[in-house]
């Protein structure tokens, strides 16, 4: 592999959230690397994604995001998996995940909206989603006391390995058919 093909490596693996290829332009360019193209840079990519195919490395590099980022393959699911469980500490409350599906599905949303789907008071699941860079401030609304607005982060759609929105499960999906009263009908 060549000293380009390596520093992108290591720039996606430095990376704590996915690179998009306008940030590896950027870099490179900034390093004083020359012909840094979109179309050189696709194929350094392709290289290391090549030499992570191989059954020997734990990792891949994963186009997320409209970026790049090294991830676990899914035949070390279980094993990762107990290290997040031992990592509980980090894990978000009950009322936060509440909070932040509902700022998923509903984005942007403000908080007095959340509160009312919520019915309780959303200051500190908010605060907390900020702090963890989960969600972010999408702008304010054009209501009275122009309220933020608030919406998942890429921090967010990295977590949860999407895209965009649209790739949240459906919530026809998940929701439960029980408690129905009466027959159904035929």
């Amino acid at each position: 592999m060549n000293s380009t093909t390596l520093n992108i490596e290591a720039l996606i693996f430095s990376s704590e959230q996915s690179v998009t290829m306008f940030e590896i332009m950027q870099v490179l360019q900034a390093a004083g690397e020359e012909n840094v193209t979109e179309d050189s840079v696709k194929e350094h990519i392709d290289a290391i994604q090549q030499k992570y195919n191989n059954p020997d490395f734990a990792i891949a590099l994963v186009e997320i995001n409209k970026g790049y980022q090294f991830l676990t393959k899914k035949d070390h699911y279980q094993l990762v998996n107990q290290l997040q469980i031992q990592r509980s500490k980090k894990r978000l409350s009950q009322s936060a995940l509440e909070t932040l599906a509902i700022i998923a599905y509903k984005q942007p949303i403000t908080k007095l909206e959340v509160e009312q789907i919520r019915g309780v008071n959303c200051d500190y699941s908010i605060q907390k989603l900020l702090e963890k860079e989960l969600i972010t401030i999408a702008g304010k609304a054009e209501t009275i006391g122009k309220p933020l607005l608030y919406s998942t982060s890429t921090l967010f759609m990295d977590y949860f390995g999407i895209s965009n929105k649209s790739q949240l499960p459906q919530l026809k999906d998940i929701a439960a058919e029980q408690n129905e009263i009466g027959e159904k009908p035929e």
